[in-house]
């Protein structure tokens, strides 16, 4: 065999053994999920635990949405009144603009790939600890399902939570608009604000809260599955924390693409 069919067969293996790999991945989290489903008919007996995450996962991570979002959306302002000047569009429409890209796509996307940052990565590193730690196997030898007792509660927490964040996250970013436009564009407050009820539409704010509830859904599957199968002690938990992060955003852009052909036709 010469050098290039050598080359040629190990980029051939290396290839199939991450097909492999992927589709078994995707697969351990498709069951994960639906043993997340099955196990939400024991919500009430898990009441409390789920009311902790969302307190731990959700409440928490409210000041610093609140920080992105205000220069969200004045990133946003700034950016389209510098477009408006360029193409010579009139500044009235500066609050239309605004609200839209904020409704639509900057509060959604960019709350959810900061949630899947912070608690993602947190929901993998507790629960890969407690893998590593054999905390998890101590629970199965006592009777108690892992997925009832750990995953359920933050996987529903994380569905319902990343809604509640984008709400703030729409009007704190609009706030920040608002602010820019007043102060550096020299727009005034009725202008912008007549342009941003012309344009606000109920529906897109709607699309906008299921995109955040299925980003809130694939976050804690995906941090919840990286965590039970970490191995390879605090090497691995990192490993498995950073896999998390990874996969949960690559997919969070994945399905925006998606919701984007499906609910925003053209």
């Amino acid at each position: 065999m010469n050098p290039s069919e050598e080359w040629m067969e190990s980029g051939l293996a290396i290839l199939g053994r991450r097909g492999v790999e992927f589709i078994t991945k995707l697969g351990g989290i498709f069951l994960l999920l639906g043993r997340f489903i099955v196990s939400l008919k024991d919500l009430f007996r898990s009441f409390r635990l789920f009311v902790n995450q969302v307190y731990l996962l959700g409440v928490q991570s409210l000041p610093v949405i609140v920080i992105i979002a205000i220069f969200v959306g004045a990133v946003a302002a700034w950016q389209a009144a510098y477009q408006f000047k360029f193409i010579g569009a009139p500044l009235r429409y500066l609050g239309q603009a605004v609200g839209k890209a904020v409704v639509i796509e900057l509060a959604p996307v960019l709350s959810a790939i900061v949630f899947a940052g912070r608690v993602g990565a947190g929901v993998t590193a507790e629960l890969g600890t407690m893998r590593v730690t054999e905390q998890i196997d101590a629970l199965e030898s006592m009777g108690i399902n892992p997925v009832r007792y750990l995953v359920m509660p933050r996987v529903l927490a994380c569905v319902l939570m990343v809604p509640f964040l984008v709400v703030f996250a729409n009007f704190i970013a609009v706030i920040g608009g608002l602010i820019v436009s007043v102060i550096g564009v020299d727009v005034s407050v009725e202008m912008f604000m007549n342009g941003f009820k012309s344009s606000f539409k109920m529906g897109d704010f709607i699309n906008g809260l299921i995109k955040a509830a299925v980003f809130g859904l694939t976050i804690g599957v995906v941090g919840c599955y990286e965590g039970f199968n970490t191995n390879g002690g605090a090497q691995g938990v990192g490993r498995a924390t950073t896999t998390s992060v990874v996969i949960s955003t690559v997919m969070i852009l994945i399905l925006n693409f998606i919701f984007a052909v499906i609910l925003f036709r053209i």
